[in-house]
């Protein structure tokens, strides 16, 4: 294998943690069922990888119809694969495009950008692009890392930027001042984080190991070192559940 093609050095990472950030199973189902709509709705998924967290939201709740978008085409493809398998290829549709150029006819009752907030540019321009697709009144369930303790040398050696991140509290102010409340929330454990962390490093090296891939031995080794000698405990991960917050004014009329 060559320099490891990042959406397959992905897949193959995340092959036994599809959910793509440290959430176990218990969070996840918590933030959506505090997130989705009850009865019928709309749910978006922008950077949705395999399509992983709209199979788990349309789970048991028939009313719910679905669309992810995901830049690579592969990608979008094996989402498709895995929902029909599921038997919910007739409630959700999967887009290969910029995530940021989707539009679409009818807005969202729940919008979801978690892990994938990079492909906007960060947290405020991807909530910005969760506003343009948003319905009145519905969530928008977006997932950030922050700083658990200042980014120490050997945090800054792995290849983050101090201002990469600010701490938990700086970041709910940003997401308060540019308009939104905090409706729910999960901050990852430290056990999240290892589980997660231990489920990519060991799941690419496995695979490695059994097809002789000198190149994905490589990335799964140094993404180990990093994650032990650089930032676990220092880099954290909070996942929001957010409304939009009414203008004063408009508050006021409805008092």
């Amino acid at each position: 294998m060559r320099a490891m093609d990042r959406q397959r050095l992905s897949a193959l990472a995340h092959r036994h943690h599809p959910i793509a950030a440290p959430l176990d199973d218990d969070s996840v189902a918590a933030l959506l069922e505090r997130a989705l709509p009850h009865g019928e709705g709309r749910v978006l998924d922008l950077g949705c990888g395999e399509g992983t967290w709209l199979r788990r939201a349309l789970d048991g709740r028939p009313g719910l119809h679905a669309v992810g978008v995901d830049l690579d085409a592969a990608t979008a493809e094996r989402a498709r694969e895995e929902a029909a398998a599921d038997g919910l290829g007739d409630r959700v549709t999967f887009h290969a495009q910029d995530a940021g150029e989707f539009t679409a006819d009818h807005p969202f009752d729940t919008v979801l950008c978690v892990g994938a907030t990079h492909a906007f540019g960060g947290l405020l321009p991807t909530l910005d692009a969760a506003r343009r697709q948003l319905a009145p009144g519905g969530n928008v369930v977006v997932g950030e890392g922050f700083w658990e303790r200042e980014p120490d040398r050997r945090t800054l050696d792995v290849g983050f930027t101090a201002d990469e991140y600010t701490d938990l509290a700086t970041t709910v102010d940003r997401v308060t001042a540019a308009g939104w409340t905090p409706a729910y929330a999960h901050t990852s454990t430290l056990e999240e984080w290892d589980d997660y962390e231990w489920s990519w490093t060991g799941s690419l090296a496995e695979w490695a190991l059994d097809n002789d891939a000198e190149a994905a031995l490589e990335a799964a080794t140094q993404h180990r070192d990093e994650w032990l000698r650089g930032y676990r405990g220092t880099l954290g991960f909070v996942t929001l559940v957010l409304r939009e917050t009414k203008p004063a004014a408009e508050a006021s009329d409805h008092r």
